[in-house]
């Protein structure tokens, strides 16, 4: 399989209004992408297509070879990781985080009678502890800071072993620090060849983690530019996405963006 994600023509429009439209982007094994835009530019309707969360009015999609309206959704989405904070909010608050991650092996949100094994679980932990979070397993969903939360997500959208996984805006919401641990945690995980390909939406070029290749740039629903980072992330490409002057810089595979002092 070498495209992971094929859309063609995608236009979703909803209640009157367009959130999509024709867009079309191909995914392939091995790579890693970050999508950019202003907010209400469609990044996270794209992410709901991309993760069989959402059809789309127009257009086709194919999800890890499958096309989207000809498969059993619930049979593709646990090949899918997800972690985004609307999610989140659908997380049980009473939730033991252990059981947070635990239950994305059947893609639900909320332990209820599904059965684990002993791998499952040793998994789970594994993958908390992998993200520095492996002492929180006892505590509950709700009592964690945002930052842990974050961690936690990051972990339960690794525990099916997925061929594709989605990040909407893992940073928002946490401080210097918070952010460049977890940057440099999203690096590590792009730098690994077993990894799954990554789809990391953000505001923020200063949120880009090394290792990933590819750009995506939305504006009112529609692309402004597609393809390997260092292309699609100039001046013009940002300042036409954002609508401002902007001046971009890349040191040490670490991004910035700058409103441009004349």
């Amino acid at each position: 399989m070498g495209d992971v994600l094929d859309l063609i023509g995608v236009t979703v429009v909803r209640d009157g209004a367009t959130l999509l439209e024709d867009v079309t982007w191909t995914v392939r094994e091995g790579e890693r992408w970050v999508v950019l835009g202003p907010n209400g530019a469609g990044k996270t309707t794209l992410l709901q297509i991309a993760g069989a969360r959402m059809h789309p009015s127009r257009g086709s999609v194919d999800v890890l070879g499958d096309r989207l309206g000809e498969v059993d959704v619930f049979e593709l989405r646990p090949r899918i990781g997800l972690s985004s904070a609307a999610f989140a909010e659908t997380l049980p608050a009473g939730e033991k985080v252990s059981d947070v991650v635990l239950t994305a092996a059947y893609a639900v949100s909320g332990r209820w009678r599904e059965r684990y094994d002993e791998l499952d679980h040793r998994r789970s932990g594994d993958l908390l502890a992998a993200f520095g979070v492996g002492h929180l397993a006892d505590r509950t969903f709700g009592t964690l800071s945002e930052g842990e939360r974050k961690r936690v997500q990051l972990a339960r959208s690794l525990m099916t072993d997925p061929e594709l996984v989605l990040l909407d805006e893992p940073a928002a919401g946490l401080d210097l620090g918070g952010r460049e641990t977890l940057v440099r945690d999203l690096a590590e995980l792009a730098g690994d060849r077993r990894s799954p390909v990554l789809v990391l939406v953000t505001h923020h070029v200063e949120e880009i983690p090394p290792g990933f290749t590819h750009g995506l740039l939305l504006r009112r629903g529609r692309v402004v530019a597609s393809g390997p980072l260092g292309d699609v992330l100039t001046d013009d490409t940002l300042s036409a996405t954002f609508d401002l002057p902007l001046d971009v810089t890349c040191i040490e595979n670490r991004w910035a963006a700058r409103l441009r002092q004349d």
